[in-house]
């Protein structure tokens, strides 16, 4: 049973790429996060940070707000698109400057392109993030054909259907980021007590 506290769920639009579809997807998928009654949403955008090109010794106050965004976070799903059957750079950045924040944490994949729905870039993706000591769910979506998803307002042609898939996401994303986090919060009073 999950906690009463609720689950902070940060969601991070992984491209800044001009023209980009990710504010679309991510817009429609923080709304279903927010309409979940587990959890409290963080919106994430990449284009908004300016992270460097390079990885710094030291993070400046802009991205140590991002870094603390993923601290505090129970849980985190990317939104991400494919790009020539992978994963953009600037969400490549954005996980290897940091490095302690991603410790224990549920990943789930929103994942978009063109015929695949972006599967290539979200199995690349389950690669990486155990490095981190974080595991990527089962459940994650792939949004096929991204363009003729939404409509031209930003909304899902087929909303019954893509709610389903977020329900079916969010409900076992709070199952284990309620789970690792009771696991994280015992680690912390056994060290405490040491």
């Amino acid at each position: 049973m999950l906690t009463t506290d609720p689950l902070r769920l940060a969601v991070i639009t992984g491209s800044t790429r001009e023209g980009r579809m990710g504010p679309v997807v991510a817009d429609w998928f923080v709304g279903r996060a927010g309409a979940h009654p587990t959890f409290e949403v963080d919106p994430i955008d990449l284009a908004t940070l300016d992270l460097p090109m390079h990885l710094p010794d030291h993070l400046d106050e802009t991205h140590r707000g991002y870094a603390a965004s993923i601290d505090a976070a129970d849980a985190v799903v990317v939104v991400v698109p494919e790009y020539n059957h992978g994963y953009p750079a600037s969400l490549k950045q954005a996980i290897d400057i940091l490095k302690s924040e991603w410790r224990r944490k549920p990943i789930g994949i929103v994942s978009y392109g063109a015929r695949s729905g972006g599967i290539r870039a979200a199995e690349q993706l389950r690669q990486v993030f155990p490095e981190f000591d974080a595991m990527t769910i089962r459940e994650s979506i792939a949004l096929a054909n991204v363009w003729n998803v939404f409509d031209d307002d930003g909304n899902p042609r087929q909303p019954d259907q893509l709610a389903a898939a977020a329900r079916g996401m969010l409900d076992q994303l709070a199952w284990w980021a309620d789970a690792l986090r009771s696991a994280r919060r015992a680690d912390e009073a056994l060290a405490m007590s040491s």
